[in-house]
């Protein structure tokens, strides 16, 4: 790499913070610390290998790279306290699915420049420092927001190590960014989420719901199983996009369900044709 990363500071050591170590470990030879509020988190990312050591705030000074891969609630104002103890050669970029509060938060930072603010499309259902693992970001969309306000040479370090590690980036405004992401992840979750409520709402024994679940369920509902600590603050990040695509979503159900009550066929037929459009895009 042209970017030469001595020592490296993953702060929280989740599935993404976990693996973006493990992704770093494989294409540096930087040491790797480790800020975490809870220590279990902490003694299993040493135990894993995730980490060489732990570290306080106090040392980020000495770092050449900090990853802030905390809940997106907690990412403004943990972002202004990085922003206030690193070096001015320090890169910063955090992992979270909300970007334009992130963005708002820090806009007039004396140190903005030293900051990437990153969307990598990646995850699993699964939680914790246990779950992670050094390929999750392979061949994976990266979004970075507003590149304009991150320093030329700090972008440039930035996307070696992205694409090292094997991400696709594009450039996105965060406010838009926030919006789309409403569509196309925010709301499947909450989809797979209230499809499981839903069902155990209505079907007591839980034993029959497996029994009879096919695919089609499983895959739908793969995402409810997704950690509530991490989902609940990205709802609420960004509410104004969500209730959005919510309201169209409910229409959109709400419409079905007269068609099926009309017993219009037809109407039913051409609904799914019409949505079978979504075939022409590639999603992976």
């Amino acid at each position: 790499m042209n970017f030469k990363l001595q020592n490296i500071t993953i702060i929280g050591l989740g599935l993404l913070g976990g693996s973006m170590a493990l992704a770093l470990k494989k294409i540096t030879k930087a040491k790797i610390y480790g800020i975490d509020n809870n220590k279990i988190h902490i003694e299993k990312g040493l135990v894993l290998g995730i980490i060489d050591a732990e570290i306080t705030f106090s040392e980020l000074k000495k770092m050449d790279l900090v990853v802030l891969a905390v809940p997106v609630d907690i990412i403004p104002d943990l972002s202004i306290k990085v922003l206030n103890t690193i070096s001015s050669n320090t890169l910063v970029f955090d992992v979270g699915s909300t970007k334009h509060s992130i963005c708002k938060a820090i806009e007039k930072h004396p140190k903005r420049g030293n900051f990437v603010a990153v969307h990598p499309i990646a995850g699993t259902e699964f939680s914790g420092p246990e779950a992670a693992f050094d390929s999750l970001f392979e061949k994976k969309k990266n979004i970075v927001c507003d590149r304009e306000k991150t320093n030329e040479k700090m972008l440039e370090n930035a996307l070696e190590i992205f694409e090292k590690i094997g991400m696709q980036t594009d450039y996105m405004e965060s406010a838009s960014h926030d919006k789309h992401i409403a569509y196309v992840s925010h709301l499947s979750h909450i989809s797979s989420f209230m499809l499981g409520k839903t069902v155990m709402d209505l079907e007591q024994n839980e034993q029959n719901i497996f029994n009879m679940a096919g695919s089609g369920f499983e895959s739908t509902v793969r995402l409810a199983k997704s950690s509530p600590s991490t989902w609940t603050p990205i709802f609420m990040e960004n509410k104004s996009s969500i209730l959005v695509a919510l309201e169209e979503y409910i229409r959109n159900l709400h419409d079905f369900k007269t068609l099926l009550e009309e017993d219009n066929n037809k109407a039913v037929f051409r609904t799914m044709k019409e949505i079978n459009r979504i075939r022409k895009f590639s999603v992976h």
